[in-house]
């Protein structure tokens, strides 16, 4: 019987010195790997407590390591290798594998969000069954959550991920303008902050990642 909701959590296997690079000159090599690490299982619990409640079934998107590695640390879960090209490639590519499998809706978070819980991940898919695209703003001007209905994705496909300049200000901006130039509803979700820069380091000692 084919989950009719699929969460999508795009991460990174956390490998001292391929992950968190731009934090590195700050938390050295491995400091940098374990907060990945840290942030990665928090949000798969999170995951897991969605699941418990709700007909929905999380899919790993990984880069790094392998599915032997990636369940050794995470545990009996689904996990697809992130496929190759840009951002916007990778995430269509990521809702191509879902809805190929006859999901309904599908909703992709990256790893870096603490404050992502599952009630917000539950708010998401619900938002879905009356809109056609719901979205996350980061407060770094892009987002940490997108999702979409299967119905929907190929008109949505070229509007989220063609064409867009990826890690600036203004790519949660320029997502809504073009959402809104073709008249669709969007569902907007709260504004979370992610951790990527040195400057957001005193967030993450606030929420126990340090």
């Amino acid at each position: 019987m084919t989950c009719r909701n699929h969460l999508l959590l795009f991460t990174r296997y956390p490998e001292i010195g391929q992950t968190k690079t731009r934090l590195i000159p700050t938390l050295g090599a491995g400091g940098a790997a374990q907060l990945q690490k840290l942030m990665t299982e928090r949000i798969v619990m999170q995951a897991c407590i969605l699941a418990e409640q709700y007909d929905i079934t999380t899919i790993i998107h990984h880069s790094g390591g392998s599915k032997e590695k990636m369940t050794s640390w995470l545990g009996p879960l689904t996990f697809v290798d992130q496929a190759d090209g840009d951002l916007g490639l990778r995430m269509q590519m990521a809702f191509t594998h879902a809805f190929s499998g006859g999901t309904k809706a599908a909703v992709l978070i990256g790893s870096d969000i603490p404050g992502i819980s599952a009630d917000l991940l539950a708010s998401a898919f619900a938002a879905l069954q009356n809109t056609k695209v719901t979205i996350g703003p980061s407060r770094d001007g892009g987002y940490y959550l997108i999702g979409m209905r299967a119905d929907a994705a190929e008109e949505l496909y070229p509007l989220l991920f063609e064409q867009i300049v990826w890690s600036t200000s203004m790519v949660f901006a320029h997502t809504c303008q073009r959402l809104e130039k073709a008249a669709i509803e969007t569902a907007i979700m709260p504004t979370l902050h992610d951790i990527d820069t040195p400057e957001d380091l005193a967030f993450a000692r606030n929420q126990g990642l340090l």
